[in-house]
């Protein structure tokens, strides 16, 4: 059985692993990627968020992502009901930052950013799946197997595990443990939308409030095909029977804000599951890894926080690999599990505040204070560590004083309409 010696083996070669990879070898250390799948292998979360941009650019890979031709992405348009609608323009977030991104297919994203970190000279091993690590010390020394059954062993001074929903290391030390979100479902497709322009602009995602508990997202790319999914909890999708493309057409019929888009346009595959997808784990690091992405926790697809949660987690772990690597001394829990669960924690107070239907009552109150919607702007930007910005700091309690101050305001005005009424 034959033996390699790197100084860092990343597991998974999606953004998460990329990101950190290109990085660490940009510092002048070995490393190795190994990948379960072969690329180009479909993955949704296509929507991206302006923070991601500083990761990426840290790695090196803007320069090859803009001669894609990928859709720009300037903001995020919810709506709801007949009249509701909040369309968020990330140029005008409170936090200084990137004020776009891109709408990307992630087959085609995911393998750019592989291609590309084998250029740059670092070999990525696809179709390779870890069996087995044992760890001594920071030193490890990894099993894997090839498409061809053949095994043999990588010996490195440290492991990223970037691997996604694969979660190797997670689930070879039974580090899994469950989210506090309830468990939701998704069913999905890409759409040939023919009809994009006059229902809304291409240069951002839209987020369809359908009815409590339940939304849709529409995700133009720039080669004219849209990606559409409705989202809630299993029992919705109960009351629409049939095959899924049957399933997905009638659901989206029901919806008068998207039903005459997509009416009769054509699918491209057909209809797909994702479900149960929140977990989370005991703790981000050990002696001699590093969980990034959605090893760590991934929690909704609703405000499009996994690939920044992903690469802004390989981008602050993976210097701290560096500076552990050159014999630094890395507070592991001060520098990297508490700065995630920052920003984890706040995705984590809107996910709720919108699944509650407070996150609403802001979005599409009649009188809105444009400094909250500012600072709530960042966040959707996924300028979650800006701790300047007090919805951000305070996720949780200024969400729900913001919807008071709503509730309050709206009596006042019902009581002055009535008394003015009564005169």
């Amino acid at each position: 059985m034959s033996t390699e010696k790197v100084d860092v083996l990343v597991i998974g070669a999606g953004p998460a692993g990329t990101v950190a990879a290109s990085i660490i070898n940009k510092a002048g250390f070995k490393v190795k990627i190994v990948e379960k799948e072969k690329f180009p292998r479909f993955v949704i979360g296509e929507s991206l968020l302006p923070r991601c941009m500083e990761a990426l650019d840290d790695a090196g890979f803007l320069p090859v992502l803009k001669e894609q031709g990928y859709q720009e992405k300037f903001g995020a348009k919810f709506t709801h009901g007949d009249n509701g609608i909040m369309d968020f323009n990330f140029s005008d977030q409170f936090t200084k930052g990137w004020s776009w991104t891109w709408q990307v297919p992630r087959a085609h994203f995911d393998n750019v950013l592989a291609t590309e970190v084998q250029r740059m000279g670092v070999e990525v091993a696809f179709e390779t799946t870890v069996t087995d690590i044992k760890f001594e010390g920071t030193n490890s020394t990894t099993t894997v197997v090839d498409k061809s059954g053949v095994e043999s062993k990588i010996e490195a001074r440290f492991i990223v595990d970037g691997s996604g929903y694969g979660r190797v290391i997670p689930r070879l030390f039974k580090l899994d443990r469950p989210s506090n979100l309830p468990p939701r479902k998704t069913l999905f497709t890409h759409i040939r939308d023919t009809r994009r322009n006059d229902y809304v602009e291409p240069n951002r995602i839209l987020i369809v409030d359908h009815k409590p508990g339940v939304w849709a997202w529409c995700i133009p790319f720039s080669n004219g095909i849209t990606s559409c999914g409705f989202v809630s909890e299993p029992g919705f999708f109960d009351a629409f029977p049939g095959e899924p493309e049957k399933q997905l057409r009638d659901i989206i019929a029901s919806d008068w804000s998207i039903a005459p888009r997509f009416k009769d346009c054509e699918f491209l595959f057909e209809p797909r599951v994702l479900q149960a997808w929140s977990v989370s784990t005991d703790r981000f690091f050990g002696d001699g890894y590093v969980l990034t992405g959605n090893v760590t926790e991934f929690l909704d697809p609703v405000f499009s926080s996994g690939v920044t949660l992903a690469t802004a987690s390989s981008q602050i772990a993976s210097k701290l690999v560096v500076r552990q690597l050159q014999g630094e001394t890395v507070d592991w829990q001060k520098e990297y599990t508490d700065v995630m669960m920052q920003g984890v924690d706040t995705f984590r107070s809107y996910v709720l505040a919108w699944y509650e239907g407070s996150l609403q009552k802001i979005f599409f109150a009649e009188v809105r204070n444009e400094e909250v919607i500012r600072q709530i702007c960042s966040v959707l930007a996924g300028y979650v560590w800006d701790t300047d910005n007090p919805y951000v700091k305070n996720h949780s309690t200024y969400l729900k004083r913001m919807v008071r101050l709503i509730a309050v305001g709206k009596k006042l005005k019902d009581l002055e309409e009535s008394e003015m009424e009564g005169n």
